[in-house]
């Protein structure tokens, strides 16, 4: 996989599984597994085991990882999830674009 509809940074809905509707930032890509993780969303309990001699061990919360198909960028401009199109501007750089009527907004 080259090329993604989403890049680390962006605000993003997810729209499916049972964290459907919710929305966060993307901390991590991994392209070759095709999964992303999103700050706050998709919360797992994570048992840690103490490795060295006065560490503690416990039970942590961390946010596991979701693939990428289920996970939508937000348009800043409308606030709405979107599908992305590219655009590029005269002696620009390619940008992404929101794909609603009437919205224009980029990414």
């Amino acid at each position: 996989m080259n090329r993604s509809h989403v890049k680390k940074g962006d605000t993003v809905a997810i729209i499916s599984g049972k964290e459907k509707g919710k929305r966060g930032k993307i901390l991590e890509i991994s392209k070759k597994e095709k999964k992303v993780i999103v700050a706050g969303c998709n919360i797992a309990t994570k048992h840690i085991k103490p490795r060295k001699q006065g560490e503690t061990g416990g039970i942590a919360k961390v946010e596991a990882p979701l693939y990428i198909c289920k996970v939508m960028p937000v348009c800043p401009k409308c606030k709405k999830p979107t599908r992305v199109g590219y655009m590029l501007p005269e002696g620009g750089k390619k940008q992404r674009i929101c794909r609603h009527k009437n919205c224009g907004g980029t990414f």
